[in-house]
Parts: C-alpha cells; structure tokens; sequence
C-alpha cells in the first residue's frame, strides 16, 4: 500500500508536470501564430528620435573635442545617469513612479501621390498614437504633397481629424510643398509651419481629360455609351461630348470647390477666401502674409527644439513585403542611381567642362 500511495504521487505529479508544459508551449504557439500574423498584415516601427540627435552630437564631439574633454564629457554624463537612475528606484520602491513623466511627441510622414496612397499607412500609425497619447502631448506630421483625387485626400484629411477630436495638438511641417489635396489635410493643424520656398495653397479643383471621337468617327468606328439617369455620364473620352454635359461637369467642379473652401475655412476661419482660394499657389514666405502658415520653419529646426524639452518618437507602419515586392525596390533603386550618375556626367560633360 505504500509503494502505491507513492507511486501515485510520483504519476500526480509527472501528470501535473506535463500538463504546465503542454500548456506553455501551446501558448507559445499561440503567440507565435499571432505574431507571425501580425508581420504578415505589417506591424508599428517606433524609433527615438532623442538618440538619433545625441549619436550625432556624440559623433562631432569625437571628430572635434580633445580626448580629454571628451573623457572628462562621459564621466559626467555616466555620474548623472546613475544619480537620475537612483531616484527612479528609489521613487519606483516608494510607488511614486509616474510612467507617464514629460511630454511625448510622436512624427508621422506622409509622402503623398495622385490617390494619396499613404493613407493605409497613415490611418494604422493614428490608431497606434491613439492608444497612448495625452493632450499633453504631440503629433507632428510631416508633409508632402501636391494634391490628388479628393475622395483619397478627403480620407487622409479625415484621419487627421481623429487626432483633433481627441485634443491632440496636431502639428504639420510642409518642407517642399503642400498644395490642394496637400493643403487640405496641413489646413487641419493646431500649429501649421512652411519652409521659406515651400509651396502651399493652390485651393481649388480640376479636371481633365482627352476626346478621342473625331478619331473614332474619321475611322468610321461606333463608340455606345447606355445610361439611366440623365447626368449618369456627363463627359466621356470616347463619345461625344454635348453643352449641356459640359455645364454639369463644370457645376459639380464648382461644388466640390465650395465644399473645399468650407472645409479649409472651419479650421483657418482668419483666411480670406476671395483672395487664397483663386487655386493659385504661394511660397512659404508669402504664405505666411496670406495666413495660409502661421510661421516659417523646417521640420528639422522644429524636431530639434523639441527634442530639447520632450521625448520626441518616429512612428512609423511598415507593411511586410514579398520577394517579389524587395526585387521591384531593388531594381527601381538601381535604375534610379544609374540615371544619377548618367545625369551627373551629362551636366559635367556638357555645363562645367572648361
């Protein structure tokens, strides 16, 4: 009877024991599965902007300081990360800790194209910031573009809005241009800054298209085009375009145009439409009397005075991509280099030889 009463221990045990690990390695698996989904579907990349600053500041002080100094830099640096580490712990044991301690700003770029393409990208890297921003905190959008299909930009303007209504401040750096669908989006910034010659404005709508009909008619070649509705299609490429069409599709430009201007109004009501809303464009320095910016400065000069007071982060969605996806880069990247350097030779040859 002993030696079953221990034996069945032993098999409890054994059973016990192989029941935890069974379940921590389905866990592992289960976590595994998930991330490995999430790689697949893309994933949140967050970098320090801070660091980025002080590897540089490092790497100049190296290049210039004697070795002295620099030595004599470090130990007073190392000394005052101990101190600030000893009163983390300390306040840490004592459960004063704040973990939320300082501002945080957050930098997001939008690169945009003709279908503002950037705004699958822009739309995760917003519910990310979401989950964890303050009103005390920032969100600074990089931004260039030159405008495009107003339903795409009204979707990325949208996504800004979302930091908006959760009293976010919004701030936007326009570098090189922001213009139409560019600016509808900057025009939602809190704080909205330009570059001396960047371009912004260009507040209005356009639309064009070719007519190939007197070329199908002198081949003799029937274009149909069959509706139901009278305004179903107004203009075409292929058909024959009538007045009355014309009329209509000039009509719903000048709706657009209206809804264009409102929307910029609602977020920079100190603008005087009549003037800035004539789809013309303005440099940075001009833009600031027109009120379209309220001041002139690159985003760099920005980031870096506010790296001096706040945690400042790169957030940035980057989606997972296929073999054939990296061969495409590859290939377009070295093409573009080829027509550098080919370019670079062209001037050389052709404007410096002496």
């Amino acid at each position: 009877m002993d030696f079953l009463t221990q034996y069945g221990l032993f098999l409890a045990k054994t059973l016990t024991l192989v029941l935890a690990l069974v379940l921590i390695v389905a866990g592992i698996a289960a976590i595994a599965s998930r991330r490995r989904q999430l790689q697949h579907e893309g994933h949140i990349e967050v970098r320090s902007l801070n660091e980025k600053y002080e590897d540089m500041l490092h790497a100049m002080e190296d290049a210039v300081l004697d070795e002295l100094i620099i030595k004599q830099k470090i130990k007073a640096e190392r000394k005052k990360e101990k101190a600030e580490l000893k009163e983390r712990k300390k306040a840490a044991k004592l459960g004063e800790l704040d973990e939320d301690e300082g501002k945080k700003v957050f930098v997001l770029d939008f690169d945009g194209d003709i279908a503002a393409s950037d705004v699958d990208k822009l739309r995760e890297e917003i519910t990310a910031i979401l989950c964890i921003a303050r009103p005390e905190d920032e969100v600074v959008l990089r931004l260039e573009s030159a405008g495009g299909m107003v339903h795409a930009y009204g979707l990325a303007s949208s996504q800004l809005e979302r930091l908006r209504r959760k009293n976010i401040p919004l701030t936007i750096c326009v570098d090189k241009v922001a213009a139409s669908g560019g600016y509808m989006m900057a025009c939602i910034a809190n704080k909205l800054l330009a570059a001396p010659f960047a371009v912004v404005g260009s507040i209005g709508v356009v639309a064009q298209l070719p007519n190939f009909h007197r070329l199908l008619k002198k081949n003799e070649i029937d274009y149909e085009i069959l509706t139901a509705g009278e305004y179903k299609r107004t203009l075409t490429m292929f058909g024959e375009n009538t007045e009355k069409g014309r009329e209509k599709f000039v009509e719903e430009l000048e709706e657009t145009h209206t809804l264009f201007k409102d929307f910029v109004v609602e977020y920079r009501p100190e603008l005087d439409m009549a003037v800035v809303a004539t789809g013309e464009i303005w440099y940075g320095r001009q833009a600031v009397k027109q009120k379209l910016v309220d001041d002139l400065m690159t985003s760099d000069e920005y980031l870096v005075e506010q790296a001096q007071e706040a945690d400042v982060y790169e957030v940035r969605y980057e989606e997972k991509k296929g073999l054939q996806d990296r061969i495409g880069e590859m290939a377009v990247n070295s093409s573009d280099s080829l027509m550098m350097r080919w370019w670079q030779r062209l001037n050389n040859r052709h404007f410096f030889t002496r």
